[in-house]
């Protein structure tokens, strides 16, 4: 039986939803439903009971569902206890996943030191937004993920390594450009510009704006994209107002082309590694860990 089936029904089944699970494993919808069909060629039974909008486990689909959580369980184990014996945990490969905010403006530096004091540990980098990274690192597909909102899965590990800030952006010749403060009020007059279903970023958001009274649908939404590039790039041709981590924008701070303004109430959300804890015995993700964890108290300014 093949791995990769038992991985995407495993995926499926998690969140219920083909496309959901497509996009968590970088996958086209027409590949999941083929393996989980293969799938259930092979037990010759359905797994799942299909509505027009909604699937759930059939009783077959749960008794697959809860012994491939086992056989991953079971089949990493078996994999580092391997390594440990032959010694090869100290160097090979780790595979780390981070949401697009940490990839992209975060990691490089901290990678770079790694590689420097680490050279025989190769790193294969995935990215995606904070659910396809929890969900890559559930069904054993990631070493290690960083995200940058909270995560609820009792059966992880998540280890914050610091705080990031996050302030309203505007075109420089914004009205809010020029106040000291934007308050949620603020917030509300102008268009706004958010981050796709799915992002830590736009979570992050949304609870803040929930917990302060305002729901997100208070808000002008006039986009939904799929970037921090994308968001910066449609507030500087002035297509609205966002919110994004202060490190993203110190380029275009330095060179003028957004103004940043900090939120009252402030705005700050943890960046966390995820991991299992079988992952945590191999000697490589030790040596990330202890690496990154030193990386971030001698770096706590708005970038890793």
């Amino acid at each position: 039986m093949s791995d990769r089936r038992l991985q995407v029904f495993h995926t499926v089944a998690k969140l219920l939803s083909f496309t959901k699970a497509a996009e968590s494993l970088h996958m086209t919808q027409p590949a999941v439903t083929f393996q989980v069909r293969q799938l259930e060629d092979q037990f010759n039974t359905r797994l799942f009971n299909r509505t027009r909008n909604h699937i759930t486990l059939t009783e077959a689909g749960n008794v697959v569902y809860t012994h491939a959580g086992q056989i991953f369980e079971l089949y990493n184990r078996m994999e580092n206890e391997v390594r440990e014996i032959t010694g090869g945990e100290t160097g090979g490969t780790l595979t780390l996943g981070a949401s697009t905010t940490i990839a992209e403006y975060m990691l490089p530096a901290l990678l770079g030191g790694f590689h420097a004091v680490f050279p025989a540990t190769n790193i294969q980098l995935k990215v995606s937004n904070t659910d396809g990274i929890v969900s890559m690192v559930e069904s054993n597909e990631l070493d290690l993920g960083v995200v940058e909102a909270p995560v609820h899965n009792k059966n992880l590990v998540v280890e914050v390594c610091r705080e990031d800030r996050l302030v309203c952006i505007a075109p420089r010749q914004h009205p809010l450009a020029k106040k000291n403060v934007a308050t949620i009020d603020d917030l509300k007059r102008y268009p706004y510009i958010c981050r796709e279903e799915g992002s830590g970023t736009r979570e992050v958001i949304s609870e803040y704006l929930e917990r302060h009274g305002a729901p997100e649908s208070a808000l002008k939404l006039s986009m939904e994209l799929g970037s921090p590039e994308a968001v910066k790039g449609a507030v500087e041709a002035g297509m609205g107002i966002s919110i994004v981590s202060k490190a993203t924008v110190a380029k275009e701070l330095e060179l003028k082309a957004l103004a940043a303004v900090n939120l009252s109430p402030p705005l700050r959300r943890p960046f966390s590694f995820v991991y299992t804890r079988q992952k945590f015995r191999m000697r490589a993700m030790q040596e990330l860990l202890e690496f990154a964890r030193r990386y971030c108290k001698t770096h706590k300014s708005d970038s890793l």
